[in-house]
């Protein structure tokens, strides 16, 4: 029996590749009722003469324009009609963002992401599905299997160009396009051999293969520090593990870079998990370019960077659940800022080089608490035939959690 469609819900429909015909015949009921249905054009072709419903295509740029779109929608029976499962890399979230309550009701499609593992034969606990190819360097190891939710028919040549740059030229990469419909192909080759025009519409399966001895990044902080294009402004590698240590990021917490340098603290906390989000704070124009080239390359693209100097440059960005103080604490204002914009259970970590900056750290240290340490090191260096000790700046590290319950 079809479900009655009630003024003030929005039915969220997904479709197949396989367009009106795939859909089950007690949806089709529910778009036939309907006042209003929304969608792409491509969506809203597709449907058959007796839907006499008025036809919306959604608005450019939708997120601005959303809100006043589904307020005129309150006394209307609306269907939005929507790509697969709506909740997969789809329309959902951004709609349940701004509908009031109960007022969404979901009837999802199998997702291209779903009909991809199976034409592949691979099974979801041995997958990793990425919404933007451009994270695909943070992926990158042998053997990975990794699905790309394709925003166009140019992606597949910026992931083969990235994975042979990479020394991955051998990996395995299948285009799988209009999944689920009648036009449905598959087109596979290698990397470096990949010659192949795809449609549009399409998911891009990669099997990550080495065709030369490669040094992998790893998830743990303290990437090596050639890992990043830095002009010496950089929070070397076994610093910057400390530091990170003490940040701990977790998934969806957000930190401030403040002083970023070379934006190395940061792009890290980004690494460790796909929901970690950074703000880098930096002053100097070219290191602020320098830290989005570093932040694309290692695979974290969503890195933000404000070009601005503390405490001013914090006033708008988003409460932070950890702060890193690389540079600049000296400044007036600054760590007063950071403190105040966190939360209880917020994480701030201070290196300081100089004598000013360590009579700040200590100051705060005695007012607030936290952990005082003293960091040196040395690497080993070569001296005429011989080798000896280098030693390295040392660095006093603050690192405090903000009392209270989060």
């Amino acid at each position: 029996m079809a479900e009655t469609l009630r003024r003030g819900d929005v039915h969220l429909v997904g479709v197949g590749a396989d367009g009106w015909e795939g859909l089950a015949e007690p949806l089709r009921a529910l778009v036939a009722q309907a006042e209003v249905v929304v969608g792409g054009e491509r969506h809203l072709a597709m449907l058959p003469p007796h839907v006499t419903a008025e036809r919306v295509v959604w608005p450019s740029p939708m997120r601005a324009a959303l809100p006043g779109l589904v307020a005129s929608w309150s006394d209307r029976r609306v269907v939005v009609l929507a790509s697969g499962d709506p909740f997969v890399a789809g329309i959902g979230t951004t709609l349940q963002d701004v509908l009031p309550g109960d007022r969404l009701v979901v009837h999802p499609a199998v997702s291209s992401e779903a009909l991809a593992r199976a034409r592949m034969g691979w099974p979801a606990e041995s997958v990793t599905v990425l919404r933007d190819h451009a994270q695909l360097p943070r992926h990158l190891a042998a053997g990975q299997r990794l699905l790309v939710l394709s925003r166009d028919e140019r992606v597949p040549a910026e992931v083969v160009a990235l994975l042979v740059d990479a020394g991955l030229g051998a990996s395995r990469v299948t285009a799988l396009a209009h999944l689920g419909g009648p036009d449905e192909s598959v087109t596979t080759s290698t990397a470096q051999t990949w010659e192949h025009a795809v449609p549009s519409l399409h998911v891009l399966a990669v099997e990550v293969v080495a065709d030369r001895p490669t040094s992998f990044l790893g998830w743990v902080a303290g990437l090596p520090d050639d890992a990043f294009e830095h002009d010496g402004q950089l929070t070397k590698r076994d610093l910057r593990a400390s530091a990170l240590a003490r940040l701990a990021p977790v998934p969806g917490a957000v930190l401030w870079d403040v002083g970023a340098g070379a934006g190395s603290v940061g792009i890290e906390w980004m690494r460790a998990h796909p929901t970690c989000r950074t703000v880098a704070v930096e002053s100097h124009p070219e290191r602020a370019a320098r830290i989005a080239r570093n932040a694309a390359r290692l695979g974290v693209p969503g890195l933000q960077v404000v070009e601005g100097r503390a405490p001013d440059a914090l006033a708008d960005l988003p409460d932070p659940d950890a702060v890193f103080v690389g540079g600049g604490a000296t400044g007036e204002g600054v760590l007063d800022t950071a403190w105040a914009r966190l939360g209880p259970g917020g994480r701030l970590v201070v290196h300081a080089v100089t004598l000013e900056t360590e009579r700040v750290v200590v100051d705060w240290a005695s007012r607030v608490g936290g952990e005082l340490t003293r960091l040196a090191v040395e690497t080993a260096r070569p001296i005429g035939t011989f080798t000896g000790w280098e030693p390295a700046r040392a660095v006093v590290q603050w690192a405090v959690t903000k009392e209270g319950t989060p």
